[in-house]
């Protein structure tokens, strides 16, 4: 008896293992201020113990040379002060010679180690002084570094006027901040003439194609235009419908590549469900269940970016489903600090290797263009711009059996 093939499996799904925002010891970070301190001090110390060797060494070359007593003993008569000294009473005045002579040098030894401890402790106490200093003279060098950084920050947040305008001694560090200083300028000119092109295509491309639409619905009312002329005209219509959602979605695109500035509490389970109940009907009509919890979770963002990304992956897991018994779970949470949007489907099996184009513009799944009903081939870019824009990201994992696991995480 013939057997049924069963289907490809999909690839292993991968473990999600989010990269944290900041690193849990932000103290123990090589900064180039701890590498100078430690270059800084790491010299002196070797400096200074060099120079303790050096200074040991002439110390014990000078007492070794002053070995022999300058005097010798005829009458044998004292009185012992000093118990690490042993000198026989009742001797030779050449054997108690010989015992003074190793008593000298008894003490010059002791004397030698008492040097060398008190010259480690002095040099354990100004390695201390010279890491310090080393430490504070590092920061006062790297302190143009920090205000271009700060400034770099600032910039990141889209606040393309901040300047560095650095003060100083023409040196490498001005030279740095000077360049950089040119660079936000070019920036600033290349974005401002960005946003007046949007502004411009926003209105110089809607305008014609509403002007269409108009003449094609007042073309379509007309109850004596013939069959064919109907059809064409719905024909025309659906077309100029397809342009305008194509002139939207890159307006959008355009306008959402830039960092949020004016950020507000949104509830992503609230948006999570506002775009729900724009695909619900949608998703009945294709026999397509929802389902999935949503846990109240607040970042800070754009309330309407954010339910465009929400609706865009939701109207994708709807539309790129299964004929029978279909599903959609839709679901959000906070995971260790980071919001988390998660809408799966079941769908046809997806390989991995195919996952690395779906964000781009106008391609989809095993084609280059877009070339269907089902949109314009825009909605993953604008969702992964807009999660740019709020510091967040969004991925892409098969599903096991079929369909796609579509993650978007965004900072608290």
């Amino acid at each position: 008896m013939a057997t049924t093939p069963l289907p490809p499996s999909a690839p292993p799904k991968p473990s999600w293992d989010p990269r944290p925002l900041s690193s849990p010891r932000p103290w123990l970070r090589p900064t180039i201020r701890i590498r100078l301190t430690l270059l800084y001090g790491g010299m002196f110390l070797i400096a200074g113990v060099v120079l303790l060797t050096i200074i040991y060494l002439l110390a014990a070359d000078v007492l070794q040379s002053s070995n022999k007593l300058p005097f010798q003993i005829i009458k044998v008569d004292y009185t012992l002060t000093d118990p690490t000294c042993e000198l026989p009473s009742n001797s030779s005045t050449s054997l108690f010679n010989q015992a003074v002579a190793q008593c000298m040098s008894h003490q010059r030894s002791l004397a030698l180690d008492a040097l060398l401890r008190r010259s480690l402790l002095a040099l354990l106490g100004l390695a201390v002084l010279a890491f310090a200093f080393g430490y504070a003279m590092a920061g006062r060098v790297l302190s143009p570094l920090g205000r271009i950084t700060r400034t770099a920050r600032q910039v990141a947040g889209s606040d393309l006027s901040r300047r560095i305008e650095l003060d100083g001694p023409d040196d490498e560090l001005k030279e740095l901040a000077d360049t950089f200083d040119e660079m936000l300028e070019r920036l600033d000119r290349a974005f401002t003439a960005q946003q007046r092109f949007v502004a411009n295509a926003s209105h110089e491309l809607r305008t014609p194609l509403a002007i269409n639409r108009t003449l094609l619905e007042v073309q379509l009312s007309d109850p004596q235009a013939s069959p064919e002329l109907t059809q064409l005209g719905k024909t025309l219509l659906a077309t100029n419908e397809r342009s305008e959602q194509l002139v939207e979605g890159l307006l959008l695109l355009a306008r959402s590549d830039n960092e949020i500035v004016d950020r507000k509490p949104v509830d992503l389970a609230e948006v999570a469900s506002q775009a729900l109940e724009q695909v619900r009907t949608e998703a009945q009509d294709k026999g397509v269940t929802v389902r999935g919890v949503r846990a109240p979770v607040v970042v800070q963002g754009n309330g309407v970016l954010l339910e465009r990304i929400a609706l865009n992956l939701i109207q994708n897991a709807v539309r790129y489903n299964i004929s029978e018994d279909g599903w959609v779970e839709v679901t959000t949470e906070a995971r260790e600090g980071q919001a988390v949007l998660v809408v799966s489907n079941t769908g046809p099996v997806v390989p991995a290797y195919e996952l690395d184009n779906i964000f781009e513009p106008f391609r989809r799944l095993r084609t280059e263009r877009t070339g269907s009903d089902k949109g314009v081939g825009l909605g993953l870019s604008i969702a992964r711009s807009v999660a740019r824009a709020h510091g967040g990201r969004i991925t892409a994992e098969p599903r096991e059996g079929g369909g796609l696991v579509m993650r978007v995480v965004l900072p608290l």
